[in-house]
């Protein structure tokens, strides 16, 4: 068996394939050149891609979010005929705000806000269960008298309805609470 002269074959096909396929090349280029964006500035580059192009071509503007009604309003309200109240966007703070720990119906624990004063459209958050509010559920147990919260908590959204979970609950003292009113 002769190696020589396979191992001389196969060192020579690279080559003559890479040859081969340099001269399989067009040498023609087409008459108009789509513009390479690697070979654009920077700022060109940018410019093409956010001004729009044509006359009537505009950018899309973003919709707003509408705001969903909350459920414990309206119809399930107190009052009668109130109207419905926008829930808090998820995220947002309550922060240093007064009210009273309640029970809803279906046996979920609200946080229900004083009156400020201005527009009266605070409605009842749910309280995520936490340390904090078993703090608050022992001081109502264990008082005998309406207590009055204050409290501090990031606002979650589920299903058009606002819950918060406490980070800072404190009872507001029995002689504050008969000089507001």
């Amino acid at each position: 068996m002769r190696i020589g002269p396979i191992i001389s074959f196969l060192l020579a096909t690279p080559l003559v394939s890479s040859a081969f396929a340099q001269t399989t090349q067009p040498t023609t280029q087409p008459l108009t050149q789509p513009s390479d964006p690697r070979s654009m500035p920077a700022g060109q580059l940018l410019d093409q891609m956010l001004k729009p192009q044509g006359a009537g071509a505009k950018p899309l503007q973003p919709l707003p979010d509408p705001p969903a009604p909350d459920r414990t309003t309206g119809a399930a309200a107190v009052a009668p005929g109130a109207e419905p109240m926008n829930v808090i966007r998820e995220g947002s703070f309550i922060v240093d705000r007064t009210g009273r720990l309640t029970k809803s119906p279906d046996g979920q624990y609200e946080f229900v806000f004083d009156a400020d004063g201005r527009n009266m459209k605070d409605p009842p958050v749910a309280i995520l269960p936490n340390l904090k509010l078993m703090a608050m559920e022992n001081a109502v147990n264990s008082s005998s008298r309406d207590l009055e919260f204050r409290i501090t908590g990031m606002v979650t959204e589920y299903r058009g309805r606002n819950y918060v979970l406490l980070e800072k609950i404190m009872v507001v003292p029995d002689s504050t609470q008969t000089m507001g009113r």
